[in-house]
């Protein structure tokens, strides 16, 4: 008997977070169903990195690129409707932050990084430890609790290896030129620097608005050009990323 006691009363102790019951909550149904499909919606990404994945697999770069860009769309606007329907109170069970992590990793780290993997575009030889290096990068960033800033910046390259991808499938510079870009990306992502969240941030968002809509026409005009456009939509492209990296590097300057 008194060893059964010794064992119950270490049980909690193991257990840690685990609630034997759940909270209450005496929200109606109908905004549960609502909160839940805001879930649903998120979860959807992780169609899309599957979806690109097989693509990938049979080097469609374009669909995959689509399939991509379709989960970053969802991605960019799932969260507002999240804040907006209460989500995180109507259904505490579910953790929308965890969610979007998992999807984030899928389709920003993993998809792209298999398919750099086997496009040509790194040294034959490098190219596996190549993307082993952006997995074990990436899945150590999206772990990262001080990821962002309270003004909503990054701390660090934020991982967005799928936007990296997309640059090199484009530009198409030399192998050994790709390879450098992906370690100097890896090394940053550690790097006490700042990169910008075009959708949240507040200084100056209804440009960096404009601007990531600009980006997004011309690189759906590059995708549907089997990733090889004209010289001024690359050109553009490549503007528009420079404009992006440098609100980051420049935040220190805002008001």
């Amino acid at each position: 008997m008194t060893l059964r006691l010794r064992i119950y009363c270490l049980l909690p102790c193991k257990l840690g977070a685990m609630d034997p019951l759940p909270p209450s909550n005496d929200e109606p149904a109908a905004r549960k169903a609502v909160a839940f499909a805001v879930h649903i919606f998120t979860a959807c990404g992780a169609a899309c990195a599957l979806l690109a994945l097989l693509a990938a697999t049979e080097a469609k770069w374009p669909q995959m690129f689509l399939w991509l860009g379709v989960a970053l769309i969802i991605d960019g606007v799932d969260g507002t409707f999240a804040r907006r329907l209460r989500v995180a109170e109507v259904l505490p069970r579910w953790s929308g932050e965890i969610l979007d992590l998992v999807v984030d990793v899928m389709n920003y780290v993993f998809v792209p990084a298999y398919a750099l993997v086997v496009s040509g575009l790194l040294p034959a030889s490098i190219a596996t430890p190549l993307g082993a290096l952006i997995v074990i990068t990436g899945a150590l960033y999206f772990a990262d609790r001080w990821m962002k800033t309270a003004d909503y910046y990054f701390r660090g390259f934020p991982a967005v290896w799928n936007v990296a991808a997309f640059y090199l499938f484009l530009l198409k510079p030399p192998p050994w030129l790709g390879a450098v870009l992906i370690v100097v990306l890896a090394a940053l992502t550690f790097v006490s620097v700042h990169f910008v969240h075009p959708v949240r941030i507040a200084h100056l968002r209804a440009l960096t608005m404009a601007a990531l809509a600009g980006w997004t026409v011309l690189a759906l005009v590059a995708v549907a050009d089997n990733l090889d456009p004209g010289f001024w939509i690359v050109t553009i492209l490549c503007g528009l990323a420079v404009f992006f990296v440098g609100i980051g590097f420049l935040r220190r300057y805002h008001p």
